[in-house]
């Protein structure tokens, strides 16, 4: 299965983390539309109701998490996995991710499919030496968000700024379907690189930082 009023949990389910303990608080929230979607492609199974959906952390890629959903016996959940109801779904986490998905919500459009809307993002690496917390940083933040991406997209990449040296040299990192791109050195120097030379005075160099033998199917083949 493929993937980013709210269903509330239903009160006074147990963790199987600490089973003596009620659970009042939630996860995640499922939308009406998501959970509509859900119930309707969970009838397609055999004996649909033994079936709940697991939700987990597949990977990371950039700033974001990439993730599985799938559906799987909720009476098989394993001791660590946080099992909840919504509204007469079963939603299974793995104990591993309710950190790093507390917050988030499952949402669905027909343009898009379900999607996770999270608040939490992955732990970047950053670079010894380089500045990332600074106005330029914060500058050269904004433009990454509201216009670069934004164009990356339809490439279905972007750019993670990772940060400064202080001399005029700013550092990204590239992911999506600039990870691994054949083509994403052209990207990043001719259009990365050009704009945020032109727009923000104090930078004068990109640098790609990417691991690119890391990147698994570019968009550019």
């Amino acid at each position: 299965m493929n993937t980013p009023p709210v269903s509330p949990f239903a009160a006074g389910i147990t963790s199987p983390l600490a089973p003596a303990t009620p659970v009042s608080q939630p996860i995640i929230e499922i939308t009406p539309a998501a959970h509509a979607k859900i119930i309707a492609l969970r009838e397609e199974e055999d004996e649909a109701e033994r079936y709940g959906l697991r939700l987990e952390i597949a990977g990371e890629q950039g700033d974001v998490f990439q993730y599985d959903l799938s559906f799987d016996e909720f009476t098989k959940a394993a001791f660590t996995d946080e099992v909840r109801t919504h509204d007469g779904l079963k939603v299974i986490i793995p104990g591993k991710d309710i950190e790093k998905l507390q917050g988030a919500i499952l949402d669905y459009a027909d343009a898009t499919g379900l999607i996770i809307k999270n608040p939490n993002k992955p732990t970047l690496a950053r670079i010894e030496g380089l500045t990332h917390d600074d106005v330029l940083s914060a500058e050269i933040d904004a433009l990454v968000a509201s216009e670069i991406n934004p164009a990356l997209a339809a490439h279905g990449g972007f750019v993670v700024y990772v940060g400064h040296d202080g001399d005029g040299v700013a550092y990204m990192r590239m992911g999506g379907g600039c990870h691994g791109c054949s083509m994403s050195r052209t990207t990043m120097m001719d259009g990365v690189q050009t704009m945020i030379v032109e727009k923000v005075e104090a930078i004068h160099k990109v640098v790609d930082v990417t691991d690119h033998s890391t990147g698994e199917n570019p968009y550019y083949s």
